[in-house]
């Protein structure tokens, strides 16, 4: 939000000096981003031109001798302005002197052979409008020698102030003033606008087809107008917060926009056929808005419609159809009121940013509808002329305030000081509020123009930003009598290191967006409703990751894009299956693309590695998992994973039947056509919640395990199982067979063959045997032998191979 001072002191009536005022502004919470006090403009002095005579080698050019008022000698200037002459009175640039419009700072230079000392200016090189045709002519009576920016009013400070999205109300010149003037920095002045009187009834009706759209519609129309540039003043207010002035008309409804935050629209009345309709778009409709573009609108998004079609996209621009021009003769001032969702929505899928849509989508003040209709007609009336009719107003049943309950005490509670009942009940008056009641707790009245205001603690702040949050005093932390305990949660602790050991493992950390695109999260288990975001930031996030995959993958395809094909990324973050605490997940998840293995293999002289693969993305998936304190050793590998990986070519990490602790493996080709994306590609998303929570350290130093003093023992087998059967499963029944003496089985060796039999395959297992207590007999081991065979028959179907 940007502003001048003296448009600020139009409407605070104060002494406080620029400084004051921009320091008050921080401390009441609208923090000053930035002052620019116009100090480019000051080294430009208003001189006259004595002499203007025809340079001798240029057809174009003129030289001048100039007088700056300093009491000095004339100096040269060489000038190519047609209006250049004996007697004008301009604005002068010594050598020296930055001319923003141009870009250069000014030295003593030749010209055709011709020395020029300095500078005579058009409005455009200070940047004043887009004037150039001829240099700045001021009248007969302009004091050369002093200050250009002095005598034209442009040494008018601008404080930009960085607003937050929860104060609407500050949109305005008005509003800033009324919230200084409730600090005690000045009284508030110029608030009151007086009805006009209309001759007769306005003779273009308004019909709210969509009343949840918009609450309601004022319009008046002012015939007889003459539409030509708006008063200097106002040119250079607009000019001075960014704005290009066009005409009176468009002039006015910018001016009322920021001076008090109420957007309004003029159509020319020549142009609108029939009465006017606020309706929803027709899905397919099109409208030339007035920055020369065409939009396609859809059914979710309001428009002001003639009988001709959409002359406005509501809320947000008008149509260039019933722009105003230098013809305008009659002209329809408009001032609504519109649904703040609905607006932003439309907005961010038209890709338009502007001024009233940055107002209408934080919230307008409703009971300012007439009344800026009253004042855009005042202006219109002196600046342009005409006749008014009086206002039309459709749909508008009234604000009805809302009433929040404040304990006076809350004050005390949540911010730690004690404000007096009396200073806390006066700063809500003077803020606009309606404070009632006599004990602790007064019924407050919200005034229309701050929608942000909710409950008790919004109060509480209103009360302490004008009171002084400088005020609190600092207090330090206490001193704790006893050791601390864990700071960290387990969950806090698991991120940490999970990121480390994938890190470690050669991967970069990457942050990702939490919404992604409707497709994306159908496809990795999302799209539900819960998922959806009523007001997505842009069409593209409409919806909450249920995964952490597709931003990965999208992002390594982003890398290979620009040339970095082999890249291996992860994430420790939140996902989420629904829209309540319970159902989100703390997720670690990775992808590999191209040759980003592990040990940094890609190539070399050795030749091109191979592509990542399913077990890249188990190595990865399991290395957190251990970082995160699972029990590796218990874990059970199943093949398959979800849809989006490919079926023959991922697994399921699993603690017991139950317990999912992740997914890995590469992804499905359709996944990877869906997502836009090419490989190879595997990745991995194990959920850190779902790990066990470590068990309680015993109070008690417990023994540590003797080493046994007995020979480890291995022996071999040899098993001919059916295909289907998974070779942990037979691991996991040879452990079975005795646990305190087998130590480890792992396989070494599988064989398919005809020898087998149909369906068969061979798998080779080693087993450890450690004795504890004695040295094994041969009996020992015979027995030991049977019950793993046993075992491996009785649970995979397996006969020892022979």
């Amino acid at each position: 939000m940007k502003l001048t001072l003296s448009w600020l002191k139009d409407h605070l009536e104060t002494d406080a000096t620029l400084a004051e005022i921009v320091e008050r502004l921080t401390s009441i919470g609208l923090e000053v981003e930035h002052v620019d006090d116009k100090a480019s403009l000051k080294p430009f002095v208003i001189a006259k031109v004595l002499t203007a005579v025809q340079h001798p080698d240029a057809d174009r050019l003129r030289v001048l001798t100039v007088d700056t008022g300093d009491g000095k000698a004339p100096v040269q200037v060489v000038c190519g302005a047609p209006n250049a002459r004996a007697g004008l009175i301009g604005a002068f640039a010594a050598p020296g002197t930055y001319v923003p419009g141009i870009d250069v700072t000014l030295t003593v230079g030749k010209i055709r052979g011709v020395e020029s000392r300095g500078m005579m200016c058009s409005e455009r090189e200070l940047e004043l409008s887009d004037e150039h045709s001829g240099i700045i002519d001021l009248p007969a009576d302009a004091p050369v020698g002093t200050s250009f920016a002095a005598y034209a009013h442009l040494d008018d400070p601008v404080i930009e102030i960085n607003l937050t999205p929860n104060r609407p109300d500050a949109t305005s010149v008005y509003g800033i003033a009324r919230d200084l003037a409730a600090s005690g920095l000045g009284r508030l002045t110029g608030g009151g606008i007086m009805p006009h009187v209309g001759d007769g009834l306005c003779p273009v009706k308004v019909t709210i087809e969509a009343p949840e759209l918009c609450p309601g519609f004022a319009l008046a129309l002012v015939k007889g107008v003459k539409n030509g540039p708006s008063p200097k003043w106002l040119q250079q207010r607009l000019i001075a917060i960014g704005l290009r002035p066009i005409s009176a008309l468009v002039d006015i409804t910018n001016y009322v926009t920021f001076d008090r935050g109420r957007p309004l629209h003029v159509f020319d009345a020549a142009k609108v056929a029939g009465n006017l309709t606020v309706r929803r778009a027709r899905d397919g409709e099109k409208v030339q808005a007035l920055d020369g573009r065409e939009y396609t609108l859809t059914p979710e998004m309001c428009v002001i419609a003639d009988d001709d079609g959409v002359e406005s996209i509501a809320g947000i621009m008008g149509g260039e159809h019933s722009g105003c021009d230098e013809n305008t003769t009659d002209v329809l001032i408009e001032s609504a009121l519109w649904d703040p969702i609905t607006t932003a929505r439309t907005g961010r899928t038209l890709g338009i940013i502007t001024d009233a849509r940055y107002r209408f989508e934080r919230g307008v003040d409703p009971e300012f509808m007439v009344p800026g209709v009253e004042l855009a007609t005042k202006l219109v009336l002196d600046f342009c002329g005409g006749t008014p009719s009086e206002i039309e107003v459709a749909g508008y049943a009234g604000h009805s305030p809302k009433i929040v309950s404040l304990p006076l005490s809350e004050v005390k509670r949540l911010t730690g000081i004690e404000v007096p009942r009396a200073e806390s009940l006066d700063i809500l008056s003077r803020l606009g509020f309606a404070p009632r009641g006599s004990g602790d707790i007064v019924d407050v009245k919200v005034p229309s123009w701050r929608p942000d205001v909710d409950g008790k603690a919004d109060l509480v702040e209103e009360i302490m930003r004008i009171h002084g949050v400088d005020n609190i005093a600092p207090q330090p932390l206490g001193a704790h009598d006893a050791v601390n305990s864990k700071i960290l949660t387990t969950l806090q602790v698991r991120t940490r290191t999970a990121k480390r050991s994938l890190a470690v493992r050669g991967m970069m950390e990457a942050v990702t967006w939490s919404f992604i695109p409707a497709r994306h999260a159908e496809l990795f288990g999302g799209g539900q409703t819960a998922l959806k975001l009523a007001n997505p930031i842009a069409a593209d996030m409409s919806d909450m990751r249920p995964s952490l995959l597709p931003g990965l993958i999208t992002a390594a395809q982003r890398n290979a894009d620009k040339g970095i094909g082999d890249v291996a990324l992860f994430e420790v973050s939140g996902t989420y299956e629904g829209d309540g605490p319970d159902q989100q997940r703390r997720v670690a998840a990775g992808v590999r693309r191209g040759t980003a293995k592990l040990d940094g293999s890609g190539r070399s002289w050795a030749g091109n590695s191979g592509p990542v693969g399913v077990f890249d993305a188990k190595a990865d998936a399991i290395a957190a998992l251990e970082a995160c304190g699972a029990p590796v050793d218990r874990l059970q590998i199943e093949p398959g994973g979800p849809a989006w990986y490919h079926p023959g070519r991922s697994g399921t990490i699993k603690l017991g039947p139950k317990t999912v602790l992740g997914t890995f493996g590469e992804f499905h080709p359709r996944t990877l056509e869906v997502l836009d994306v090419s490989g190879p590609l595997c990745g991995f998303e194990v959920y850190i919640d779902a790990v066990p929570e470590p068990k309680a350290k015993p109070t008690k130093t417990k023994p540590k395990l003797e080493l046994s003093a007995f020979q480890a023992v291995k022996r071999d087998f040899a098993f001919v199982v059916d295909k289907t059967v998974e070779a942990g499963t037979l691991v996991r029944a040879a452990l079975a067979a005795d646990k305190k003496l087998v130590t480890g089985v792992s396989v070494f060796d599988v064989f398919e063959g005809a020898s087998l039999g149909a369906a068969k395959k061979s798998i080779a297992i080693e087993v450890s045997i450690q004795p504890v207590e004695k040295t094994l007999t041969d009996e020992d081991f015979e027995a030991l032998a049977k019950r793993i065979v046993d075992n491996v028959g009785k649970q995979t179907g397996g006969v020892l191979r022979t």
